[in-house]
């Protein structure tokens, strides 16, 4: 007589879900720009993880798992047609940042926290350039048009304002900060 490994019920997947669900929402959101959108992906997220959670081995990180299909959902989506126009992020770069926020260990509290922190740090121009491209999910062109700079000149300021950004939140997160 072998011993199988009951099936997991859904009893286990509601309590595993409730205990995850802030934290999957906003692992979409922060790689979402548009609410609507992610609220979209994440519906879609809790199909396809009751479909599939008879391959989740109950004892393993849920979290990690729902964030897999996350990413799946977010680039599946991304690809459909009637919505590529609303992403302007390439999916290696989506890709790149669900591994940085599958490495990072704070609670999205405490990052949120200090995501909210360095954007008040930062000069009016850049944090009006931050606004522009992930509140109001305009694309490059566009901000450019609306800054008077060339395209080329946005994606670097961009990219030098995002390093201070990782870098503001990295040392308000830091131990010695605290």
């Amino acid at each position: 007589m072998s011993e199988e490994t009951p099936e997991p019920s859904a009893e286990s997947y509601l309590v595993l879900l409730n205990e995850n669900e802030k934290s999957l929402a906003a692992y979409v959101h922060t790689l979402v720009p548009n609410l609507a959108d992610a609220d979209d992906i994440i519906q879609s997220c809790k199909i396809v993880m009751w479909k599939h959670f008879g391959s989740f081995s109950e004892g393993t990180n849920f979290l990690a798992w729902a964030r897999k299909i996350a990413l799946n959902q977010i680039l599946n989506y991304r690809r459909s047609e009637k919505r590529r126009d609303r992403f302007s992020q390439n999916p290696a770069f989506v890709e790149s940042i669900a591994r940085e926020l599958d490495s990072q260990t704070e609670s999205p509290d405490r990052r949120s926290e200090a995501l909210h922190q360095c954007l008040q740090k930062l000069p009016d121009a850049h944090r009006k350039l931050i606004l522009l491209r992930y509140y109001e999910d305009r694309d490059i062109g566009e901000i450019a048009i609306l800054t008077k700079r060339t395209d080329s000149a946005v994606y670097r300021l961009l990219s030098r304002v995002r390093a201070s950004l990782s870098d503001c939140i990295s040392n308000t997160l830091s131990p010695s900060a605290l």
